[in-house]
């Protein structure tokens, strides 16, 4: 017993460590460290955590497959040319450019995941606001919300989604028929609420600048990035692995556009942020501990007694519940415990599309939510911009909550 508290405590602990980031150091460390240290401990045996570890692997293949795609297109300056297109397109309208924006950074994540949003195209909205010599936040602000309110349009949107899914999807129509009429509501509700809250903001007109030109190596990138939506919706609506089949197109668009341009592809690989790959695998293995001592089995039963006497309420709650938690601890953790107790309580596609919804929408509240959001907070610091915690907080209060529980009760009005 007394193993299983200083379990608990570890992945508490770590937990805090990769929100948190004390002394400056990245987030994987804590996330490895507190895997480690439940390892040592006895907490979970060494053979149970390689197993955890092993389950990731569409995970991995996934984030790859899309740092890869995402990286090329960046570096090809293809997302410039198309945030400089927003910019032309808008026409000197402020409100115009927003709502361009908006949906370029839907576009972004449906087909090629929220993380690759905040990661590519926040530097390119950054420049152009920039060369248009407007107030940068408000469509900084785009990016950041549209990369989770849009992220579970298409199961290869969100990373998170293969997490509660264990790597394995339901069929494209099947997900469409339960999610895309929540979805389309927690995408327009989220910009008329961040509207709303920039309203004071979008004043300046903006100036259109001059729109790079696109190199050969950006129209193969745009040709390779499309056909890979197709390959992978396709591979989405056959019920295949989405994690191999993303990397084969990340592997194949980066090859393409090294054999046009005639430039190896290896120093793309330096690009690649790799941290995330040991963080999602230690975090793996804290909630493999989790389930090993009985706590999430524990809140699957749970959770199957309440949706067997009213399944409706009881999903309904537990996506808003998810959706909290995932701004106090992080929705990757939040998701990996929530995939764990739905397996457990073999809870059905109510349930477990409530918990995905509050996963992937919930933390559009705070800073700390999701990846994507700590990915966005980086890039504009790299940039030489801040956006505190406290700010953050007040547009994600007027942001988050319509657009959750909307989405939430329209699919508590569908089929299960």
């Amino acid at each position: 017993m007394m193993v299983e508290v200083i379990g608990l405590c570890i992945a508490a602990l770590a937990t805090a460590g990769v929100i948190l980031r004390p002394f400056g150091l990245a987030d994987w460390i804590f996330a490895v460290s507190g895997a480690a240290a439940v390892v040592g401990l006895g907490a979970l045996p060494l053979s149970d955590s390689l197993h955890a570890i092993g389950e990731g692997r569409e995970v991995y293949f996934f984030l790859v497959g899309m740092m890869l795609m995402a990286e090329v297109a960046g570096r090809e300056g293809l997302f410039d040319h198309l945030a400089a297109r927003a910019v032309q397109a808008a026409a000197g309208s402020a409100r115009r450019l927003f709502l361009i924006l908006y949906l370029v950074g839907a576009g972004v994540t449906i087909f090629l995941s929220n993380d690759t949003t905040v990661v590519v195209l926040t530097p390119a909205v950054l420049a152009v606001a920039r060369h248009a010599r407007v107030p940068p936040l408000p469509y900084l602000f785009t990016c950041a919300i549209v990369a989770n309110a849009a992220s579970f349009v298409l199961p290869i949107s969100n990373p998170a989604n293969l997490v509660l899914y264990h790597g394995v999807m339901p069929p494209l129509g099947d997900w469409l028929g339960r999610l895309a009429l929540p979805a389309l509501a927690a995408i327009v509700v989220s910009y008329l609420s961040l509207r709303w809250a920039m309203r004071h903001d979008l004043g300046t007109e903006p100036i259109t600048p001059e729109v790079p030109a696109l190199s050969r190596g950006g129209w193969v990138a745009a040709g390779g990035l499309s056909l890979s939506a197709v390959a992978l919706v396709t591979v989405s609506s056959l019920g295949g692995r989405l994690g191999l089949a993303t990397l084969g197109a990340g592997a194949a668009v980066a090859l393409a556009v090294a054999l046009t341009t005639r430039r190896s592809p290896l120093p793309l690989l330096r690009h690649l942020t790799w941290g995330v790959l040991p963080l999602v695998a230690g975090l793996f293995v804290l909630v493999a501990m989790l389930d090993r001592v009985g706590f999430l089995s524990t809140l699957g039963q749970w959770l199957g007694q309440i949706s067997a006497s009213s399944p409706r309420a009881a999903a309904g709650v537990s996506g808003l519940a998810v959706g909290i938690a995932s701004n106090l601890a992080n929705n990757l953790p939040v998701g990996l415990a929530a995939a764990a107790a739905a397996t457990a309580g073999d809870l059905g596609n109510l349930m477990r599309d409530s918990l995905m919804i509050g996963v992937d929408l919930g933390p559009n509240l705070s800073v700390t939510g999701s990846l994507a959001t700590l990915l966005w907070l980086a890039t504009l610091r790299r940039s030489g911009l801040d956006v505190s915690a406290t700010h953050f907080l007040k547009v994600g209060c007027k942001v988050m909550p319509p657009a959750l529980i909307l989405a939430l009760l329209i699919r508590l009005c569908l089929p299960e």
